[in-house]
């Protein structure tokens, strides 16, 4: 049976590869925007890493933390949390220095409305984070998004490919990302943008997303005919490893899983471990956002976890009831609108 207690467990295990590589990054992590959907067991995974690795390391964990449960659930995993509005004036002097960064912080759903707080969070607070912290390795959370969309048989953008953001969310996630390029080309501060295409971790993600709709009986649009996704775990990692990767100037690193997967394909295996008909609409179109990370797995191999298991897991945590975070992805969405 599946429980939080498990899943957090699960995502929050090093591997032995990892272990290693926490040998070779020197000094204390902080993580910026700790509290959201994967900071919490990233912190974790890092603490669980150095004690894997019998070393002394302060794992740093920063958010508001308007969930206590995340809160406590760091501080008995012997995380060090501060709680703290990077928003507010005089935030980041408040913290303490640190010789690695992990940048989450962010904003992308209810971008429609709101663009003025989206491009704030975006862009305005990097460019104060990159200036505060300007001497450290830095690894910047972004998005495969910030591509164009491009042709399923092109094998997916690689990191040599201009940018195309559409829409104002990928808009100021580019404008994320140029605050630290300019850092690096600046101060020589050492940075990588960590452009990341779907998550998965049960609770929440494309596959959840499909499996839920499958479940229930929802129809499912095909035009967005294909997307990439790896397990939050080892997203983690490759967050963490990445630091030993930074670089002035900046580097690029597209972070996913090695398939290219058919909408289609994972709605029929999830109806088929339902036992229900999958209800599928429209025509695939040809393009998607789609990334290559075969500069990931040459670097660090490839995930832990596979599709086929990932799908497994998904389709066993809904049939048991398990939480759902109520976070979707709008994989269907071409236009940019969040």
């Amino acid at each position: 049976m599946w429980t939080e207690e498990r899943l957090d467990a699960l995502m929050t295990q090093p591997s032995p590869a990892f272990v290693e590589d926490m040998k070779r990054i020197e000094g204390d992590i902080m993580i910026l925007g700790a509290g959201g959907k994967m900071g919490p067991t990233l912190a974790l995974l890092a603490k669980n890493a150095c004690k894997a690795a019998g070393i002394e390391k302060t794992i740093y964990a920063v958010s508001r933390f308007s969930d206590p449960l995340a809160r406590k659930l760091l501080e008995d995993g012997g995380v060090t949390v501060i709680s703290s509005d990077l928003m507010k004036p005089g935030a980041l002097a408040e913290l303490p220095d640190c010789k690695n960064i992990i940048y989450m912080a962010g904003r992308k759903f209810g971008t429609d409305g709101q663009e003025a707080m989206t491009w704030a969070m975006n862009a305005w607070l990097p460019a104060h984070v990159a200036e505060r912290y300007r001497g450290s390795n830095i690894v910047v959370f972004s998005s495969g998004n910030i591509y164009p969309i491009v042709p399923a048989a092109s094998g997916g953008a690689t990191e040599e490919t201009r940018p195309g953001p559409i829409g104002e969310y990928t808009q100021s996630v580019l404008a994320r990302e140029r605050c630290f390029e300019y850092s690096a080309l600046e101060y020589g501060t050492k940075v990588l943008m960590f452009r990341l295409n779907y998550a998965i971790a049960l609770r929440y993600g494309v596959l959840y997303d499909i499996a839920s709709k499958v479940y229930n009986g929802e129809t499912i649009r095909l035009e967005n005919g294909c997307f990439n996704c790896i397990w939050q775990g080892d997203a983690n990692e490759i967050a963490i490893r990445s630091l030993l990767y930074c670089d002035s100037p900046a580097t690029k690193l597209n972070v996913t899983g090695p398939e290219i997967i058919s909408v289609r394909w994972a709605a029929k295996e999830f109806a088929k471990l339902f036992g229900v008909e999958a209800k599928l609409e429209g025509e695939e179109k040809p393009d998607a956002y789609l990334v290559n990370a075969a500069k990931c797995f040459d670097l660090m191999g490839y995930p832990n976890v596979k599709l086929a298991q990932m799908v497994r897991w998904q389709a066993e945590w809904i049939q048991q009831g398990g939480r759902a975070l109520n976070k979707p992805t709008h994989f269907e969405e071409r236009k940019g609108s969040y």
